[in-house]
């Protein structure tokens, strides 16, 4: 059983780490959640005075990551359509260029938002676009980067209790 418990464990570690860049999927609560699994398991020392802390940290990177992206949205002179462009360039542009779509698809899809919206004033459709792009990037290197610090936890604890014993 503790097996099983350690396989989906990490494999709700990867799923986070995919999260942080997919809006479908809040990346480090996911992490977080393959923390509880491995802590099941019967044969690991891992107490609630590590899970509760990083649990905080989940929900507080979850709440900020509907405020990173308005402030730098916010801060160029973005409008809402800049920000559901932003998603919908990263969607259309992980399908269609891959790793390279998380790039420019948000880029491009918060340009085009903001054009439909304003669509005489370029200038400030770039500007407000490159702030969606940075509010968005800023958000998803703080998820990535808190699903990263999961995934070291996760495998100390696992190499601790499991591969030295």
């Amino acid at each position: 059983m503790d097996a099983i418990l350690i396989g989906l464990g990490f494999l709700l570690m990867i799923a986070g780490m995919v999260g942080s860049f997919l809006p479908i999927l809040p990346g480090p609560f996911t992490s977080w959640l393959g923390l509880l699994v491995l802590h099941l398991t019967e044969k690991l020392e891992m107490n609630w005075w590590l899970l509760i802390p990083t649990l905080i940290i989940a929900i507080l990177v979850w709440v900020l990551d509907y405020f990173i992206p308005a402030l730098g949205a916010k801060k160029y002179g973005g409008t809402k359509s800049g920000m559901i462009g932003t998603t919908v360039g990263l969607i259309i542009g992980l399908i269609f260029l891959g790793p390279f779509g998380i790039i420019i698809g948000p880029f491009l899809g918060a340009l085009l938002g903001e054009l439909v919206s304003n669509p005489k004033d370029i200038n400030r459709a770039i500007k407000a676009a490159f702030g969606s792009f940075v509010g968005f990037i800023t958000s998803t290197m703080i998820k990535f980067g808190i699903t990263f610090i999961y995934l070291f936890i996760y495998v100390g604890v696992w190499y601790a209790n499991f591969v030295k014993s």
